[in-house]
């Protein structure tokens, strides 16, 4: 699933291509999944925000368009075999594709989520001057569940997914086993910053491109994250910090990728 860099580098390949034009029309066939488009019909994209893993497109009239890419969903400046919905601007076209079908289109009032629960109750955005670490620590403290659900659960930071979540407790040398709230403050701070330090990078090279190549940036290009992984999808190969072969477990649901030698 496309994680807050891969939604970040698509929010910021799409702004110049949405932001002061108008939708002439939302086309599609699944009003289930797709929801309301047809009050964006005619009015005008004033800017496009993201917000953990959804995109905010706001429109004018008091009209908010609400994204959520699901596991394989993504923007194409041309037709895919794969496109479900079909944008018409102002001078050109744009299609969201998506083979698996699991993405979401919403359109309402502006802020009102009551048919998006999640979007109302998610945590800080990691990356933002108001993601502090006072906060974070008291979240460890109050948790009895792994770090790896935690991480995932979208309360502590918002948009953090199971690549990234990986990859962060690798740098912090925190098993993803450990309980929230066994943690000691020094270790707690190394969380917080690991976390900042991995979404950072990946959202400066476009997000992470696996191989099945399901996310790419809406002109075709890959990510260049995966480049950097230190554990995920890397089970069996030896950790990059004490050679010892790299594990893979299921915590919380979710395959997991740690080093069992380093991550305590």
């Amino acid at each position: 699933m496309p994680e807050l860099p891969e939604v970040e580098t698509t929010r910021r390949r799409l702004l110049p291509l949405l932001r002061g034009r108008r939708l002439l029309g939302v086309q599609h066939e699944d009003p289930t999944r797709y929801r309301h488009t047809e009050r964006a019909e005619g009015r005008e994209v004033e800017a496009l925000d993201r917000r953990g893993k959804f995109l905010l497109l706001a429109l004018s009239g008091g009209l908010e368009m609400v994204i959520h890419l699901g596991m394989t969903g993504g923007f194409r400046l041309e037709k895919t075999p794969h496109t479900r919905v079909r944008f018409r601007l102002e001078g050109g076209e744009l299609f969201f594709h998506d083979p698996r079908r699991f993405g979401r289109i919403w359109v309402v009032d502006r802020g009102d989520y009551r048919e998006i629960p999640l979007l109302g109750r998610l945590g800080p955005e990691p990356l933002s001057e108001g993601f502090a670490f006072p906060p974070f620590w008291e979240g460890l403290r109050r948790s009895r569940k792994p770090l790896k659900a935690l991480l995932l659960d979208q309360t502590l930071a918002a948009g953090v997914g199971n690549i990234y979540a990986d990859e962060a407790l690798f740098r912090a040398g925190l098993s993803p086993f450990r309980w929230g709230r066994s943690l000691k403050e020094e270790e707690a701070k190394r969380l917080f910053q690991s976390l900042r330090q991995v979404l950072a990078e990946a959202v400066a090279l476009g997000g992470s491109t696996l191989s099945d190549r399901t996310y790419q940036q809406p002109d075709g290009l890959p990510g260049g994250y995966q480049e950097r992984h230190a554990v995920y999808g890397r089970q069996g190969l030896p950790c990059p910090r004490c050679g010892h072969p790299l594990a893979k477990a299921v915590v919380g649901g979710r395959g997991t990728h740690f080093c069992p030698a380093c991550q305590t």
